[in-house]
């Protein structure tokens, strides 16, 4: 079993559409703690530690394999925690950070709240010297788009989003920070690839949890 540690319900359904449609069979559990992110923004990511580390044995406890954290936030500090958890433990922007570098050198995080940031660039710059490349990252804040996610207009937060993607230029990839951003990624025009990260991360995860059948997955997905 992947259990997946989110701080929206909204995020439920994207992954378990994408588990019907790349990994049948995986067998999903959602833990959602909407205040984990609302502290986190108030205080700082590291505030939330504990209770991170709380979620993650409760997750463990009832039979997970691996955990994998939705939210870019505390990513990093669930998988900071992960040592301790006994089991895998994801965060599910570092694929899409992985792929962006692979990109090029400069990348652009279009994120919806500020306390994205910090830890989007920093695993970037981290995928970075790992892959042994240059990286020069830039910020944007979209305006009024969270307002909009956080009220259920899903649509409307990936219209702000999307535009705010093709406007941007000098750029070799374009990364949307947050889970509840990326059905944005299917209404932008830009030549500019343009990567979200529900998709890699839950192929991940799942990675995580069957190696072989993750790649045997992988490989037909190839063709796509």
């Amino acid at each position: 079993m992947l259990a997946l540690l989110h701080t929206s319900p909204l995020h439920v359904p994207v992954f378990d559409a994408l588990r019907d449609e790349d990994h049948q069979g995986l067998e999903l559990r959602h833990f959602v703690d909407e205040e984990l992110l609302a502290r986190a923004r108030r205080e700082s990511p590291e505030a939330v530690a504990d209770d991170v580390r709380a979620a993650l044995r409760k997750a463990v406890g009832e039979g997970a394999r691996a955990v994998l954290c939705t939210c870019s936030t505390i990513g990093g500090v669930a998988e900071g925690a992960g040592a301790e958890a006994g089991v895998p433990v994801l965060r599910v922007d570092r694929p899409m950070a992985a792929a962006a570098v692979a990109e090029g050198s400069r990348v652009v995080v279009l994120a919806t709240v500020e306390s994205t940031f910090g830890p989007t660039v920093a695993l970037i710059e981290e995928e970075a010297r790992r892959a042994g490349r240059p990286v020069e990252v830039r910020t944007r804040l979209v305006e009024g788009a969270w307002e909009r996610f956080d009220a259920g207009d899903i649509e409307g937060c990936a219209r702000l989003v999307a535009s705010a993607a093709d406007g941007v230029r000098d750029a070799d990839a374009v990364v949307l920070a947050q889970v509840s951003i990326a059905p944005a990624q299917q209404l932008t025009t830009t030549p500019v690839p343009v990567l979200s990260s529900p998709r890699p991360g839950l192929a991940a995860g799942a990675d995580a949890v069957h190696p072989r059948q993750a790649h045997l997955g992988l490989r037909i997905d190839a063709g796509e």
